[in-house]
């Protein structure tokens, strides 16, 4: 089957269905009037580590609602990303309604807002790894009701909880990170293997005969 994503309906559930699992961004900011605003992304990544650099990309719209968390970012330059994990996966699901800008999804989530170091938006203190960011800058996809932004963000300061890491390493099986499949369906990703990076080594490759 070949699929012309210009003209296939429902392309976008194909899209969603083939790229899998996808990490969650569980984005807080704060707005220029004080509320506190908290969303699920999962069009979301990490980029380059020098500098720190995640994206996450948000519609600009939701019915003739602007989306709060682009909205906060473009007014304030700052948000945190959350890691969304076993423990809180239904708190966010709560959070990804509409609701009206005035209302705080921390409150409607039952999620509580910690003090963030360097950055204004606070943390979601139940998450165990929170990433402070500043903007870098915001790239307009699409046009319409199909308008996004694209938010790419630097990483300017890291919480992580301390059973959770080990030097550099972390334990994914203590950290249960939630994956993003399609529609309502999510994954755990305790069911991990390892597979070793190969090394390129010439003489290796030189033929033993000449």
């Amino acid at each position: 089957m070949k699929i012309d994503p210009k003209t296939f309906e429902g392309f976008n559930r194909v899209l969603t269905g083939v790229v899998v699992p996808r990490p969650i961004a569980f984005v807080s900011t704060i707005s220029p009037d004080g509320v506190l605003n908290v969303a699920p992304y999962s069009f979301f990544n990490v980029v380059s580590y020098d500098p720190a650099t995640v994206i996450f990309s948000s519609s600009r719209r939701a019915g003739d609602k602007q989306k709060d968390t682009l909205a906060n970012i473009e007014s304030t330059g700052e948000f945190v990303v959350n890691i969304v994990v076993d423990d809180i996966a239904e708190a966010m699901n709560m959070t990804a309604a509409e609701y009206p800008a005035e209302d705080s999804e921390f409150d409607i989530a039952g999620l509580s807002p910690a003090p963030s170091d360097l950055v204004k938006p606070p943390r979601v203190a139940e998450s165990p790894v929170n990433l402070e960011c500043k903007l870098n800058q915001i790239i307009s996809l699409g046009e319409g009701s199909h308008a996004h932004g694209l938010v790419i963000g630097e990483v300017v300061l890291v919480h992580v909880r301390d059973d959770i890491i080990d030097g550099h390493r972390i334990n994914h099986q203590l950290l249960k990170p939630v994956g993003r499949l399609a529609g309502n369906m999510y994954c755990h990703t305790a069911d991990v293997y390892e597979m070793v990076r190969p090394v390129y080594q010439p003489e290796a490759s030189l033929p033993t005969d000449r």
